[in-house]
């Protein structure tokens, strides 16, 4: 077998980045909270695109459920702790990773740590871990670091960006305006205010919000991972163009759509609350509101 030499392995990732933004890349460090539908796969990407330094933080194990869209969700996986596997992965592509793993999950006893010298935080949490969410979108923005969120919705995404001058988690989705039983709700229209997915849902009594389960597909996980990968690049190169909410956007692979949509106000603007009242509908004649 061959040695290992990082010029070569991503030679081929050059043309799109000069030598010198390679080199940036390899120096960067890059911090992803969840490693399961989203996460993993956002890890896989970007030590492909050449980033060096990662902190990863997950506290759970692979099971069964996670084979339709998780990366590192296998037979041989199973039962593993997912920072443990994806680390291993990641390694196999670039052995010579800077890569500390958190295998507690992120918490506000080691958010320091966590965050300590990251470039860019990847938001590759559960959907429903609004309170650990907020806690480390409020840690990046004290601390200047962007926040990136590409959320699979259907056999799409959706791409929010949370950048250190603009709004924070709470000025946006506005969680506090509604009870907690409807904060899945109202993330869910801070996430995707084009609601592109909405029309193609097959089976709609299999979300149940209170039960915390919602359909999901490894297709729309792959989508994710090109849109935050890109952004994460183009933040770390200082390209530009990487705009922060209430400007979002979304793409659906199965309507062909692509929506860009701006919500001043976040979750407070008029069409956001009718967006908030249309799920709240659907929800209820599933008979799971």
């Amino acid at each position: 077998m061959s040695v290992f030499n990082y010029e070569e392995a991503f030679s081929r990732n050059i043309g799109w980045f000069t030598p010198s933004e390679q080199h940036a890349l390899r120096s960067a460090r890059v911090a992803i909270a969840g490693m399961g539908g989203v996460g993993g796969v956002h890890l896989l990407t970007l030590a492909r695109l050449g980033v060096g330094r990662f902190r990863i933080a997950d506290l759970d194990r692979f099971a069964l459920v996670n084979f339709n869209r998780q990366a590192g969700a296998s037979c041989s996986s199973l039962d593993q702790e997912k920072t443990a596997v994806m680390a291993r992965m990641a390694r196999d592509i670039n052995p010579e990773l800077e890569l500390d793993a958190f295998s507690d999950g992120v918490s506000a006893a080691n958010i320091d740590a966590f965050l300590r010298g990251v470039d860019v935080y990847v938001d590759g949490l559960d959907y429903f871990v609004f309170e650990t969410r907020r806690m480390v979108y409020d840690a990046c923005r004290a601390r200047g670091i962007p926040v990136v969120l590409a959320v699979p919705l259907g056999m799409g995404a959706s791409l929010l960006h949370f950048l250190p001058e603009g709004p924070g988690f709470e000025d946006y989705f506005r969680l506090e305006d509604g009870g907690r039983d409807e904060w899945p709700v109202r993330f869910l229209a801070g996430v995707a205010p084009a609601l592109l997915h909405r029309h193609y849902l097959a089976y709609p009594e299999i979300v149940d919000f209170a039960a915390q389960r919602v359909p999901s597909t490894g297709a729309a996980c792959q989508i994710c991972s090109g849109l935050a990968a890109t952004s994460v690049a183009k933040l770390l190169l200082g390209r530009g163009g990487v705009v922060g909410v209430p400007r979002s956007s979304q793409f659906d692979a199965y309507t062909g759509r692509f929506k860009r949509v701006w919500r001043p106000g976040g979750n407070r603007h008029p069409l956001q609350r009718l967006a908030i009242g249309y799920i709240n509908y659907r929800l209820r004649r599933a008979g799971k509101a």
